[in-house]
């Protein structure tokens, strides 16, 4: 039995090409078990119906066992396969730099919002259904005192290894993209994080006309990086665009590092795709194919992945059809 990508969940979902088997493994959370899923497809277009269970938040670390996890996502590196994924302990609040100088509120509840700890971790396998094991089980890989998000590995041009992550605007008021260099075995961070933008630069907010309820919070999700053919380095990543007195939306944004550096500077790039959808990631097909799957229904009951053809183009990307 196979199924279409219309027919089940997917949350941040992330495609990794196995060219072994000529396979797609689309992995995501799953909506009501600690665990992280993989579907397989051979053409994109029909999935496994029974999805393998290829990470459960373990016992015994800094982590709640029973939160599940967040942002999935797996790089072949190095000859084995690494899965990064955030985890969470929502019972253990965390400070606010300066004191509390704002308060969050849930659109859904009504109730505070605290920071709590949460951040990337990355496990290992020798294959893409894994079972993966993490690498260490004492705290995620950005400083344990900051919460944060949606970390992706990234490999400069001298080969050194990065975590790309977001800093949660639930801790910060204006969340950002940090990157927190890694060592050569990806067990731990190598050195201090730095900052690379925050997420009040989005270009779409300074299109925005002057306004005292459309401005706040500056949400950043979901960075994932691409060399273009010119020298720069692309970046993808989610935030919301206000709509006025109608809310927000969510979308995926463009940023691009024009001399190619992960360091930057960093220049904010127009909305790709809009229509609360966001969290994306680029992949190629067995074809030669760029493709970007994001999830669309983002805080609704519904949320499922959806694939686009783009093509580079200048200094970003664009949407094909």
């Amino acid at each position: 039995m196979t199924q279409e990508l219309d027919d089940f969940w997917a949350h941040d979902p992330f495609i990794l090409p196995f060219p072994a088997e000529r396979q797609y493994y689309l992995y995501t959370a799953s909506r009501t078990e600690p665990v992280v899923l993989a579907y397989r497809s051979s053409d994109l277009t029909s999935w496994s119906d029974e999805p393998v269970e290829v990470f459960r938040v373990p016992e015994g670390t800094w982590a709640s066992p029973a939160e599940a996890p967040w942002a999935p996502e797996v790089h072949e590196h190095q000859g084995r396969y690494y899965l990064f994924t955030t985890l969470h302990d929502s019972s253990r609040e965390l400070e606010i730099p300066g004191g509390p100088r704002f308060r969050a509120v849930s659109d859904q509840t009504g109730a505070d919002i605290v920071p709590t700890a949460r951040g990337t971790v990355i496990a290992v396998a020798d294959h893409p259904a894994g079972p993966f094991e993490l690498l260490r089980t004492d705290a995620p890989v950005a400083p344990a005192e900051f919460m944060t998000l949606d970390g992706t590995l990234f490999v400069d041009d001298d080969g050194a290894p990065w975590m790309v992550y977001a800093h949660e605007w639930v801790q910060i008021f204006d969340g950002t993209i940090e990157a927190v260099p890694l060592t050569a075995d990806l067990r731990a961070a190598a050195g201090d994080p730095i900052l690379l933008f925050r997420g009040s630069e989005a270009r779409l907010l300074a299109q925005l006309p002057p306004s005292a309820r459309t401005r706040m919070p500056y949400v950043t999700d979901g960075p994932q990086l691409r060399r273009l053919p010119g020298g720069g380095l692309l970046m993808i990543w989610a935030t919301y665009r206000p709509l006025g007195d109608e809310g927000s939306e969510y979308v995926e944004t463009m940023a691009i590092s024009r001399g190619g550096d992960l360091t930057g500077p960093w220049e904010q790039l127009d909305v790709l795709v809009d229509g609360n959808a966001g969290h994306g990631m680029l992949f190629e097909t067995f074809e030669g194919r760029l493709m970007l799957v994001l999830h669309r229904g983002m805080n609704t009951p519904r949320v499922r992945a959806e694939l686009h053809e783009v093509v580079e183009d200048g200094d970003g990307l664009r949407l094909l059809g």
